[in-house]
């Protein structure tokens, strides 16, 4: 099984304004340890010769991540080496409308180990579809995060994301829920 490291959206103002000032502090650190996860799992794919797809959201207008904005521009903990593929996408699906599955697909890849941010849009939306478009999927279980949405918490959204989506199948493929430390390439 050919493997490549899916990020996606990890922008620097990602999660910038979308909690209230008590929790933005909160959800601020819980991404800069997703990002240090991250980070080191790059590092350790990139050892591995594993691909790295970067996905990255393109924002119209007044977003927050409005395509060349400061906002946009991907973290430089994760930025692109040399090899690393970079897509960029205009909805909370990594695949539509993007070259993502044809690039994946001329590189034999079979597995994507997927995290990145936006738990309850664009991780989950793009693991759903990757299964059914026949990729395995490892969801990276501390590897994903999001800012609170009305009553729910971030913690409670990744909570629920990561039960839902643990075997969540199509066919042959499914969703495999793992930790960062226990990832293998």
């Amino acid at each position: 099984m050919s493997s490549a490291l899916l990020l996606i959206d990890l922008q620097n103002a990602v999660l910038t304004g979308l909690g209230t000032p008590a929790r933005q502090p909160v959800t601020d650190a819980a991404l800069e340890g997703v990002i240090a996860r991250l980070s080191a799992l790059k590092h350790t794919a990139r050892a591995a010769g594993i691909p790295a797809f970067i996905v990255q959201h393109d924002g119209q207008g007044t977003h927050r991540l409005s395509k060349r904005s400061v906002g946009w521009q991907l973290r430089r903990e994760i930025a692109p080496e040399a090899g690393d593929v970079v897509v960029h996408k205009t909805s909370s699906d990594a695949f539509f409308e993007t070259d993502l599955e044809a690039r994946l697909r001329a590189r034999g890849i079979t597995r994507l180990v997927l995290g990145g941010c936006m738990t309850q849009f664009t991780v989950d939306t793009t693991a759903r579809r990757a299964v059914s478009l026949g990729f395995n999927v490892t969801l990276i279980a501390d590897g994903h995060t999001t800012a609170d949405m009305g009553k729910l918490s971030f913690e409670a959204i990744i909570e629920h994301h990561n039960a839902v989506l643990d075997g969540f199948d199509a066919g042959r493929c499914s969703i495999k829920l793992v930790p960062t430390a226990q990832i293998t390439f």
